[in-house]
């Protein structure tokens, strides 16, 4: 979207509300901001908690029962729902959901085949003291590639390397959500091909509101309707989180984004959550959202991040490095030696992934299209990165 139409969008809104300078669409600079930033520490909380587990020292902190990586998947899930909103408003379908799989599908893949021809390599010869029978041992590297290249994880071990870890057989666990992330992208683009979803997006408050009474009544809809599948009760979990940040880029007209808005989304975060445990966070999406917004307008970030992406790099490489580390006898050193340890490893492969496969993608799927004067917002991918 032009700068032009973006001014349009605002003076369509004028007079609504006396802060109008103020509100998401005035206020959030979709050229300059943090969100890269903001979307890092998140891929690097979920590294941090998971290197709880993976070094055998429990879950770390909790609220509300859930992880610090937890709550990082739902803030991505927020991002997510808010930016592919706006992807969605300004594209035809077909051209949406190539960006989508062009941004999500080539990172993915590659970090299957990496971990197979790179990590359990390792971990095998650290097991059993040669590369015999790598090949040919289940789960064979092969079938890890294969069964999982639909994006819905099948198998997560590789030839029974990572049987003495604390946490054994699982080389990626963070790569479950890409799936259901995905169907995120597709219910949206669904949602949005309608006629009167697009005139009225506000329309997604209420679409947003009945996910939220999805996930609060679960048990029911998903044992009730869909005999008990586990597809469906990971998707009503993590869909409000999404649709949250759909309703919010629907009224970013509407909605403040200052210090006090900030302040607001995060006492109100914390009140539902600590009303209800299970209706409560989901209800409290668009607070998450508003609050990480408000991160991405104030945060100083700098350049080299502002210009590089690198933090779907890191939620798709961490667990795999931090098992590797763990498998080399890492966990024996705790929890932040751990994660420090895996740290620059994560890091070095999110960013060959961002500039030798992510941004060169991504440059493909932009082929022949017309070159926009100024986007409205970086795109978000996957969990955690911009288009």
């Amino acid at each position: 979207m032009s700068s032009a139409t973006g001014q349009v969008e605002v003076r369509r809104h004028k007079g609504l509300v006396p802060w109008q300078g103020q509100t998401i669409l005035a206020a959030f600079d979709p050229r300059r901001n943090s969100l890269n930033l903001v979307r890092l520490v998140l891929a690097l909380m979920v590294l941090l908690a998971h290197s709880y587990t993976l070094s055998g020292n429990g879950f770390g902190p909790l609220f509300n029962g859930d992880h610090l990586g937890t709550w990082a998947v739902y803030g991505f899930f927020c991002l997510s729902g808010y930016l592919i909103t706006g992807s969605r408003l300004r594209s035809r379908f077909v051209d949406y959901l190539s960006h989508r799989i062009a941004r999500i599908f080539p990172g993915f893949l590659v970090s299957l085949v990496v971990v197979v021809a790179g990590f359990a390599p390792i971990a095998y010869v650290r097991q059993h003291g040669s590369i015999d029978g790598y090949l040919t041992t289940p789960a064979t590297p092969l079938h890890h590639v294969v069964a999982n290249m639909g994006l819905s994880m099948h198998e997560w071990s590789v030839a029974g390397t990572l049987t003495a870890n604390p946490y054994p057989h699982m080389w990626n666990g963070s790569l479950w959500s890409l799936y259901y992330e995905f169907l995120c992208y597709l219910a949206v683009g669904a949602l949005l091909s309608f006629a009167v979803m697009r005139r009225r997006p506000w329309l997604l408050v209420p679409t947003f509101l009945l996910t939220v009474l999805a996930a609060a009544n679960a048990d029911t809809v998903v044992n009730g309707y869909f005999g008990g599948n586990r597809d469906v009760a990971l998707l009503v979990d993590v869909l409000p989180f999404f649709m949250g940040g759909a309703a919010v880029h629907a009224l970013r007209g509407v909605i403040p984004l200052t210090r006090w808005s900030a302040l607001a989304s995060a006492v109100g975060l914390v009140l539902l959550v600590s009303a209800d445990g299970t209706w409560g966070p989901a209800l409290a999406a668009p607070f998450i959202t508003v609050l990480l917004m408000w991160l991405g307008k104030v945060l100083p970030c700098p350049e080299l991040v502002r210009r590089h992406d690198v933090s779907y790099g890191c939620y798709i490489y961490a667990f795999p490095s931090q098992q590797l580390v763990a498998a080399l006898g890492g966990a024996a050193w705790g929890t932040y030696v751990h994660a420090a340890l895996a740290l620059p490893i994560t890091v070095a492969l999110a960013t060959a992934s961002w500039l030798l496969v992510e941004r060169r993608a991504m440059r493909v799927v932009r082929r022949g299209e017309p070159v926009p004067v100024a986007t409205v917002s970086p795109v978000a991918a996957p969990i955690a990165v911009s288009e």
